[in-house]
């Protein structure tokens, strides 16, 4: 098992980043907490949100990415990346690049998404 100190060694903004989103969640409700070698998961029912290091995986100098399970594809232009693996679920890719950039809006897709996985 990995701890979210492993998967973010050597980037401290990333961890950062991470800590405000934990922060975020927990303010919505409780949700579970895994952590894998690539990524720390938020689950209910189902996962709902993930915050993972691109740099390991894809040419990257953006210390972590939030993705966000919605229900529906979100118009937003913030968004790096909208994917439609299924016909019920929208995968919407933030890269972000500091803790402040976790505000109101992104709180409210956090808020979204935690109520669409129970």
């Amino acid at each position: 098992m990995v701890s979210t100190e492993e998967l973010f060694a050597g980037s401290p903004e990333g961890m950062s980043i991470l800590q405000e989103v934990d922060r975020a969640v927990r303010a919505i409700g409780p949700a579970e907490v895994r952590v894998s070698r690539s990524q720390v998961a938020f689950r209910r029912r189902r996962g709902f949100a993930f915050v993972w290091r691109p740099g390991r995986y894809v040419r990257s100098d953006v210390p972590a990415v939030l993705s966000v399970v919605l229900p529906a594809r979100d118009p937003s232009a913030r968004w790096k990346e909208v994917a439609h693996p299924s016909p019920r679920t929208w995968m919407h890719h933030l890269e972000l690049r500091s803790p402040d950039e976790v505000d109101d809006e992104v709180d409210g897709w956090l808020v979204r998404a935690y109520e669409a996985a129970d």
